[in-house]
């Protein structure tokens, strides 16, 4: 982040930057105006702009709800790694229908995002997880993630074995670890204006084409 930067954030934390939206052609798709979001909140001074809100629902109904990092995106869908146990994966195995939320407030905008998911081949997340420093790849082992402790060390225990197995050796990936591509149906760009005359801009895949629309606020 540069100083010019950190200085924008603190003058504009919340307060916001009321920034115009994009002229919209009918090719338009989503992607094109979710990057030019995600730079200007790269840009903004934003501490992990990448942070996003993944919601699922279990086979029961229960929605529930927890913030991740965003790991890459393109007109395929937006991507995040994670313990294929976890209670999220094995929501998300049981009920293939996600959402996803980034909210930025120093710029009064929100991006919400609904879709199916899908796992990335074993290739992608081998990729992405040796592209991670040495103890998150360990922690990977170590977390049986979502699954209770039995006393107060174990995980410091489990993580020191994985340490010692793995020691001058390449870290293997782990075959309940990897990435969820979500692949978006329905995409709404939320901007923040005065006397809450809100933008809403939504795409909605029909067809296997993009539709966009305003809605009232």
């Amino acid at each position: 982040m540069t100083l010019f930067e950190k200085i924008r954030c603190l003058l504009t934390f919340g307060q916001g930057v009321a920034l115009p939206l994009p002229e919209l052609t009918a090719e338009t798709v989503p992607t094109e105006l979710f990057k030019q979001w995600f730079d200007d909140a790269n840009k903004s001074g934003i501490l992990l702009p990448e942070a996003m809100s993944v919601s699922s629902v279990s086979s029961c109904g229960q929605p529930s709800a927890r913030m991740v990092l965003l790991k890459e995106y393109n007109e395929e869908g937006f991507v995040f790694y994670t313990n294929y146990g976890s209670r999220k994966s094995q929501e998300l195995s049981e009920n293939t229908k996600v959402a996803l939320l980034f909210h930025w407030n120093v710029l009064q905008r929100q991006v919400r995002i609904e879709g199916t998911v899908e796992k990335v081949s074993p290739e992608q997340s081998a990729k992405y997880f040796h592209s991670r420093d040495i103890g998150s790849q360990i922690g990977a082992w170590a977390s049986h993630q979502s699954k209770a402790l039995s006393h107060d060390n174990q995980l410091k225990e489990q993580f020191e074995h994985y340490q010692a197995l793995f020691k001058d050796k390449e870290v293997p990936l782990p075959e309940f670890w990897g990435g969820w591509r979500v692949k978006p149906h329905y995409v709404e760009f939320w901007q923040g204006r005065a006397s809450r005359l809100h933008d809403r801009l939504c795409f909605e895949k029909q067809g296997g084409n993009w539709q966009h629309a305003k809605l009232q606020p």
